[in-house]
């Protein structure tokens, strides 16, 4: 089927979407993210800098997990680094009082990331500016039921994909 052909209709009933539209429509998306992805980190770190994107989802997710701590294999799999990479990140972490790592009584193999009450602070600061940027630099342009309908569409393709 050439790029531009007409694939007939659409699960919604309208005319089905050509090739070109698919990867445009998924390229701006990917453009849309690398360019507002650094912004949404600018003077992020409390102490007025930027702050890495591993950093953050490290500590943003374990301030939103119970207890601010997961398994060192979930984290390293949900920020979407090696073993070896988040290992490195989690020393840093480690050596700045941001984090320590426990071991799990009922399975020596598992061993948590957790924040210490400096990382909790460090990830509070943090994440009160990054609200700032997002509400400026996503809901500003976008609104408030986009943010919404953008939320459900990227869990139904976060979702889709861990099933494939």
């Amino acid at each position: 089927m050439s790029g531009n052909a007409d694939a007939g209709t659409g699960a919604d009933g309208g005319s089905a979407i050509t090739d070109d539209e698919l990867i445009t429509a998924w390229g701006l998306l990917v453009e849309a993210l690398n360019e507002t992805s650094p912004l949404l980190l600018r003077g992020v770190d409390p102490s007025g800098g930027d702050m890495s994107g591993p950093w953050f989802e490290v500590l943003i997710r374990l301030q939103r997990s119970p207890q601010n701590r997961l398994p060192m294999s979930v984290l390293a799999r949900e920020v979407s680094l090696s073993s070896g990479g988040f290992t490195k990140l989690a020393d840093r972490l480690e050596r700045q009082g941001y984090l320590v790592r426990t071991s799990c009584p009922q399975d020596r193999r598992v061993v948590y990331a957790e924040l210490t009450p400096a990382g909790r602070e460090f990830a509070e600061k943090a994440r009160a500016q990054h609200v700032v940027l997002l509400r400026e630099h996503v809901l500003g342009p976008l609104g408030e039921d986009t943010v919404r309908r953008m939320g459900d569409f990227a869990r139904l393709l976060r979702d889709s994909s861990r099933g494939a």
